[in-house]
């Protein structure tokens, strides 16, 4: 079973993390794109916004980014190349992770273990609700991950983490 204090624990370390990888950074550091396949921190840091939105709205918390501006970091949405109109700042992504980690430590606070075993609909599959939050964890770590990478391509040639 998911421990919810752990799980706290565990997404304000990720939180940590982006902290120092991106202090320091410009909003324009923030939308060099990598050279490959992939994308630039700005879309990263937003990606892991809407995935901490998914996180509340399990945890019965209010989403921090609207619809529109979700919409700009959703899996498949088009790369961030530039200092686009319907793109939040760097300042802005920081904000909204932070006030994300507060809804997710409230609501992992009041989470009961029995509303964790809890069976839900994602999509065409059933898992618990421990099992959704665990999944999504998850998937934010391995975005985390690539922030290290995204500073190095700002310019910064340093070890934060």
């Amino acid at each position: 079973m998911i421990d919810p204090e752990h799980l706290a624990n565990a997404f304000a370390l990720n939180l940590n993390i982006i902290r120092m990888q991106t202090e320091g950074l410009t909003n324009e550091d923030s939308l060099r794109q990598p050279p490959f396949r992939g994308n630039c921190l700005n879309w990263v840091l937003g990606h892991i916004a809407v995935n901490r939105d998914l996180v509340l709205q399990v945890l019965g918390e209010e989403p921090i980014l609207s619809e529109e501006e979700a919409a700009r970091y959703q899996t498949g949405s088009e790369p961030v190349t530039g200092n686009e109109e319907d793109i939040l700042t760097l300042i802005m992504l920081r904000a909204a992770l932070e006030r994300a980690q507060e809804g997710i430590t409230s609501g992992l606070q009041r989470v009961t273990p029995e509303e964790l075993a809890m069976e839900i609909e994602v999509g065409e599959h059933t898992m618990t609700r421990g099992q959704r939050l665990f999944g999504l964890y998850f998937h934010e770590t391995y975005h985390t991950g690539q922030t290290e990478l995204l500073r190095q391509l700002a310019g910064k040639n340093d070890k934060v983490v």
